[in-house]
């Protein structure tokens, strides 16, 4: 009797197994059909983690004013230095801040012309 279970048991996680390669093979062949109708000249979203509004938060501006950016942005990373006792992480996220806003204006200019 435990050899039947046994036999059962084998036979189903065999057909299991089966039906779950199909179906990872089935989502990769629909992913490369989904990459191949992506059209060339559309460039990749921006990826970032940083929203626009956090980003200018953090360098304390209310609009995408390039001088008042950079002003801000040179204050606040010299501030954040490590040698001067500041932090690395917040240094970071004003570094990130500002990489944010260079790529919202970028967009801003590429839409103007």
């Amino acid at each position: 009797m435990s050899r039947i279970i046994a036999q059962l048991i084998l036979a189903g996680t065999q057909v299991l197994g089966r039906a779950i390669s199909r179906a990872i093979r089935q989502e990769l062949e629909s992913a490369k059909q989904a990459a191949n109708k992506r059209p060339s000249n559309v460039p990749p979203p921006i990826q970032t983690d940083m929203t626009l509004d956090e980003a200018m938060k953090i360098l304390d501006v209310h609009e995408l004013n390039s001088e008042k950016i950079e002003k801000n942005y040179k204050h606040l990373f010299e501030a954040n230095d490590r040698k001067n006792g500041g932090s690395f992480y917040l240094q970071s996220k004003v570094y990130r801040a500002k990489e944010r806003l260079d790529q919202e204006m970028g967009i801003k200019t590429e839409a103007q012309t």
